[in-house]
Parts: structure tokens; sequence; C-alpha cells
């Protein structure tokens, strides 16, 4: 699996003198090989539907993804699939004759970011599509960067800066679930850490610091190497709410959490059925899987909390930075952890 990021990052006037404030951008996930000629089984869940995301409807009706999975924000969506159509149906000339939806899915970041203009270019959807696919097949396997960083950069979660997470686990089959999310929901009371209530006992916001509404949405991916069908994806999928749930979500009437998981175990030439080789993992067999999804989606909220730096954006508005020493401080105090300082 592949992951690109293009960040954008404006301070413009407004126009027509120029484009505003930008705080947005496009991630990439693609699970490797080539998905149209080689389709994926996925399945997909909903919490709460207050949010997009293309593709989906095809997805849960033939229980394959075709293209790698486009984020960005709600408002330039339409932006983000014109330039995958564009890019995908450039790589592969049967597209057309056999068209295709790419997955776009998007979370709200127009509490940091001018969202009355079109930020994102079809050069920056291409620039991180081929991140996502160079970094897919390098030889040397970074972890993906984390915090306000491509469509994560105008995110807020939880009352703090929030954007992109990731974690993944080791399953005792041996197969790898690896988790990505866009985290942008929640309020700030809430926020839980490995049980702890952080989000109350953290030092209360600055009274003149104007707080986003508690809604937003996120978009979880999950990603795993096993053999899984479409109805085993869509079993996963459905357990990203829980780990939600661990860090503070509630799924608010005005948030989307939307949760997409493929598997390229049983991946197969497009047409054909599913690949019959090893053996098709299903029933109790899954409960490793369902363990993993439910941890590895609470840590990538939490890494996506703890890895963004404050940022302001339009019209001074601020999200704040998760202070890694406090929240240390009281996991200590409440015994989750032990502190080795001294």
């Amino acid at each position: 699996m592949g992951v690109g990021h293009v960040t954008i990052w404006r301070d413009e006037a407004p126009p027509p003198a120029g484009r505003g404030i930008a705080r947005t951008g496009v991630t990439v996930i693609d699970p490797g090989g080539h998905m149209f000629a080689s389709p994926v089984p996925a399945g997909g869940a909903v919490l709460n539907g207050a949010g997009e995301c293309t593709g989906f409807l095809t997805m849960g009706e033939w229980g394959l993804a075709e293209t790698p999975v486009f984020l960005t924000s709600t408002m330039q969506v339409g932006r983000v699939y014109d330039a995958a159509c564009e890019l995908l149906m450039a790589q592969e000339p049967r597209i057309g004759d056999d068209v295709i939806i790419p997955i776009v899915a998007e979370c709200d970041d127009s509490f940091l970011s001018d969202a009355r203009r079109m930020q994102v270019t079809a050069s920056d959807v291409a620039t991180a599509l081929e991140q996502a696919r160079t970094s897919g097949t390098s030889s040397v396997r970074a972890a993906p960067a984390e915090g306000a960083i491509g469509a994560g950069t105008g995110m807020t979660c939880l009352g703090f800066k929030g954007g992109i997470g990731t974690s993944s686990r080791l399953v005792p089959s041996g197969h790898v679930v690896g988790v990505l999310l866009l985290s942008n929901f929640g309020d700030r009371g809430r926020l839980t850490v490995d049980g702890v209530p952080a989000g109350r006992l953290l030092p209360p916001q600055a009274e003149a610091d104007r707080v986003r509404p508690p809604a937003g949405s996120c978009i979880t991916v999950v990603v795993t190497d096993a053999p899984l069908d479409s109805a085993a994806c869509t079993r996963l999928a459905r357990r990203a709410g829980l780990g939600l749930a661990r860090t503070g979500s509630t799924a608010h009437h005005g948030s989307g959490e939307i949760f997409l998981a493929l598997a390229t175990g049983l991946r197969a030439p497009r047409g054909a059925p599913a690949a019959s080789t090893g053996t098709r993992l299903a029933g109790r067999d899954l409960d490793p899987f369902f363990d993993a999804v439910v941890e590895a989606t609470e840590e990538a909220v939490l890494n996506s909390l703890l890895t963004a730096p404050t940022v302001t954006g339009r019209d001074g508005n601020c999200s704040p930075g998760l202070d890694e020493g406090q929240v240390r401080d009281l996991l200590i105090d409440a015994g989750r952890i032990t502190d080795i300082s001294g």
C-alpha cells in the first residue's frame, strides 16, 4: 500500500486579488497493483451519513474497489473526481469503453480554509497519486506522514488540530491490517485517551478563542493483505466506528462517519471470479481482524492529534495542537503508563 499527500497552504488576499486563505489538500491511498485490471475485494459502512464518498454505491453492489481512494475537503470533491478520471483514463485506454467511478471521500475543513474558492488543481491530484504509487513500490517503506498534511491540513478533531492518522496491526495469521483516517469530528470535552477523559482534565480553551461546532466527519480506510471477500471487508469496515467511539466520538448529527475496507488477498483479473488460491477467511477467523481494526482506528485518531501542530486559518480561526506532555502527565496520573523520566 502507498500513501501520497499534497498540502495546499496559502495566505493570499481575497479574490479578485488572490485566492484567499487555504488550509486544505489531497491524500491518496493506493492498495498497489493495477486497480482497473485487477480490482480488489472491498466493502464499506456508514455510521452517520452527513458526508460524501463517490463510488461507495458501486463498491457495495459489486464488492470491488477499482480505483485508489482519494481524500480531500468537502467543496473540492468535484475537482478531485474530475482529475482522478482524467489521470486514470490517461493511464488505461480501456477506461471509457468500460467506465469507472473513482472513490473520492471528504471532510469539511471550512473552519480553517476558505471553502468558497476552488483550491485544489488537477496537478495537485496527479502529484498525490504519483507519490502514493511511488511509496507503495519503494523497497524502503517509511511510515506515512501524519497530522496537518494533505487532506488533513485543515481538519479539527475533538477540539484540537486533527488530520491524517495511521496505525497498523499484525494479526496471528501473519496478515497486516492498516488504517488511515481523516479525523475531523467531536468536541473537546469528549476527548478520551486510553479510557482517561483527557478533554475534561486538560486546561480549558481560552474564552477568546472561537470554537468549531462539534461536527465534521471522519473517513476511515482499512487495507489488509488477507484473503477476505467483500462481505468480510464490510464487516471490518463497520468496526472502525468502535475505534472512534473509544476516542470520544458520538457521531453528531452533522458529522459523516464513512468507513471503507479493501483486501488484496483475493484480487483477480477484471471480470474473473475472486482468486481461489489460499484459504478464504470468514466467520470466527475474522475476530483478530476485528480487534485489529478497532485498536488501529483508535490509535490512528490519537496519532492524528499528537502529530498535528497548532494551525491558524481563515478569519483568524485556530485549531490548537494537542500538547503531548500534558496528555502524558494525565496518563501517568491515571496509572495507564509509568513515568520513566526520573
